[in-house]
């Protein structure tokens, strides 16, 4: 098994959640981080504009912005207000050089999950022509099927591609994260079916803990938990993916700790399990 690359190792904002941007971009440089995935409240404090300066002047390469999505509701104007947010988070990505705006896709509880799954593909049909008039790609992230009922519709890769594939459009795609879809038995095919259609977007990283506390915020750092990161690695590779590695933990034990010792241990996880 090859060692993983260090240049192409990305950490997200929401992984050192408690740092505020400025503090993640020195830290992230400090540590021989390379690339960086913005969360939108990292936005907030400063506004877009400041942000993106900062972000040009580090020397990070920005490798996307999370998050977009959420497009089901029970009325049609809270679903038009969804997709103009994800319009402004497309704006917001364009500001910052991101190439890549991942899309969380949302659910409605107590809303049969065909329907839901019907008003994402409207909602990112909807915004698709402003992405690409933007030149920036909508990923469809699958959630793991313990979050559908209210946080996202799609939770496999193969509902991911089968929506890609009606969609048709270049400009939407697959993001693999390793904490949604270890357990799918059709892994390896899905991965290796959307890297022959060019829709592997992106690679997101962290460990599923046997222990898990909490279902959100209770993710494991890379080689404390039971997924085969190196398997799952290869198999993005041997599909042709050759993009950023994205270390993406939510976590509140973490967060409570020194974030730059944190950081280290993530640096290091990420050389020794994937």
């Amino acid at each position: 098994m090859t060692i993983p690359d260090s240049s192409r190792l990305c950490v997200h904002t929401a992984t050192t959640k408690p740092w505020p941007l400025a503090r993640a971009i020195s830290g992230y440089r400090a540590a021989g981080v390379r690339g960086i995935t913005v969360w939108r409240d990292a936005l907030q404090p400063q506004g877009v504009q400041e942000s993106a300066r900062w972000l040009r002047d580090s020397g990070l390469t920005v490798v996307s912005l999370c998050r977009g999505g959420f497009f089901p509701a029970h009325g049609a104007a809270e679903r038009q207000r969804a997709c103009d947010d994800n319009r402004r988070a497309l704006d917001e990505a364009a500001e910052l050089g991101a190439p890549l705006v991942v899309l969380v896709c949302g659910a409605v509880a107590g809303q049969p999950l065909a329907q839901s799954r019907l008003q994402i593909a409207e909602g990112i049909q909807a915004i698709e022509p402003h992405a690409r008039a933007l030149g920036i790609r909508l990923g469809i992230e699958p959630l793991h099927p313990m979050y559908a009922a209210d946080r996202s519709a799609v939770n496999t890769l193969g509902q991911a591609r089968a929506m890609c594939a009606m969609l048709g459009s270049p400009q939407v795609g697959v993001v693999v994260d390793v904490y949604h879809c270890w357990w799918d038995p059709d892994l390896e095919t899905e991965i290796a079916a959307l890297g022959a259609a060019g829709r592997l977007f992106a690679f997101h990283l962290c460990d599923w803990r046997v222990d898990t506390r909490h279902l959100l915020t209770d993710r494991g750092l890379m080689g404390e938990g039971c997924i085969d990161l190196p398997r799952i690695r290869a198999c993005m590779a041997a599909a042709g993916f050759s993009g950023w590695n994205e270390v993406e933990i939510f976590s509140t034990e973490r967060w409570a700790l020194d974030q730059e010792v944190w950081l280290r241990q993530v640096v290091r996880a990420y050389h020794e399990h994937c």
